[in-house]
């Protein structure tokens, strides 16, 4: 299967880095546990003509936009609609338990940054909505539901947002004049509350950063991906994660580093996982985009990739079920 035209919205970030990191051109069974547009499965799948790939996606757009290329790759590639907090069941239940590699480019695809009908992004004006599996509620549901105090703690943990509170009460005082339906509704409120930021940075950002991770449980899913990679990764198999912003590479970092004999956090906003074992060595990164690559692709500068290799060392009897998820950040709030 010959390269084809990437997706028109969406560029792969450290693409040759993480091709490296995968050793992609030694072939092999691949899991790409977040497909957006098929950048990597498509790198992957031409790197090797015997490498086979299992794509995860929970956007029913980039499953049914993903067809074209499974078609196109005649049988070497599975296109599967599932979280990737899911990728170990999804994994076995397709042959894919003893992985030669796993990617994950964790956060936001440009398909959806891009698209005003997501509501993923204030420069757009859009619904407020923000899931990527259009399921369940959305961020117009969590802004009109929450009391100010937990919606402060959802930008302070989710955004590390340093005016959550004074944001959060500007919100639940403009939703009592009327609803806040649309992203460029909710970016005024916000713009109106806080300081012009020196950096120039949108001073909506974090916000908006805060509620998609919240809709999405884009923490939770990521330690579960992670922990379910592990599990399906033979001994020599690779990780490659790309994160675009601290929390993620946070978890990334200390879920690599963690597993070396040492009891710590994974992250703050999640509890210690005590167990005590090598699951990966020798780990890499961060790895960064070049000038070359930011020039291409201002997206990629918060880019981060780290990766390791898996020992031969199982995981520990009940390591998977040692996290309780984002109750426990609630629960750590309060004590």
């Amino acid at each position: 299967m010959g390269p084809e035209a990437d997706h028109p919205f969406h560029l792969p970030v450290l693409l040759p880095e993480v091709l490296e990191a995968l050793e992609a051109g030694k072939g092999g069974s691949y899991i790409d546990a977040t497909f957006g547009a098929g950048g990597y499965s498509r790198a992957l799948l031409s790197a090797n003509s015997t490498t086979r790939v299992l794509a995860l996606d929970r956007d029913p757009e980039a499953i049914r936009e993903g067809q074209a290329l499974v078609e196109r790759a005649t049988g070497r590639l599975t296109l599967v609609q599932a979280c990737f907090g899911e990728t170990a069941r999804v994994a076995r239940e397709h042959g894919f338990e003893r992985a030669d590699g796993v990617v994950f480019d964790i956060g936001v695809s440009s398909m959806q940054i891009d698209r005003p009908e997501r509501g993923f992004s204030f420069r757009h004006e859009g619904p407020l909505d923000m899931r990527m599996s259009r399921e369940g509620p959305s961020a117009a549901d969590l802004v009109a539901t929450s009391d100010a105090a937990s919606l402060a703690d959802l930008l302070r943990l989710f955004g590390e947002e340093r005016h959550a509170g004074r944001i959060a009460r500007a919100v639940v005082a403009a939703r009592e004049e009327a609803p806040i339906r649309t992203t460029r509704e909710l970016r005024r409120i916000i713009a109106a509350a806080v300081p012009q930021p020196r950096d120039g940075i949108d001073p909506a950002t974090r916000s908006f950063q805060a509620l998609r991770i919240a809709v999405n449980d884009e923490l939770g899913e990521l330690l579960r991906g992670l922990i379910g990679a592990a599990s399906v990764l033979k001994p020599g198999g690779r990780l490659a994660v790309v994160t675009f912003h601290s929390l993620e590479d946070r978890i990334a970092k200390r879920f690599f580093q963690g597993n070396t004999g040492r009891e710590q956090p994974i992250s703050r906003h999640l509890p210690t996982v005590p167990h005590a074992f090598r699951a990966f060595a020798p780990i890499f990164g961060p790895i960064m985009p070049g000038e070359a690559e930011l020039a291409r692709n201002p997206r990629a500068r918060s880019a981060k990739l780290r990766f390791g290799t898996r020992g031969d060392s199982p995981l520990p009897e009940g390591f998977a079920e040692a996290w309780p998820g984002q109750e426990s950040a609630r629960r750590r709030r309060r004590k």
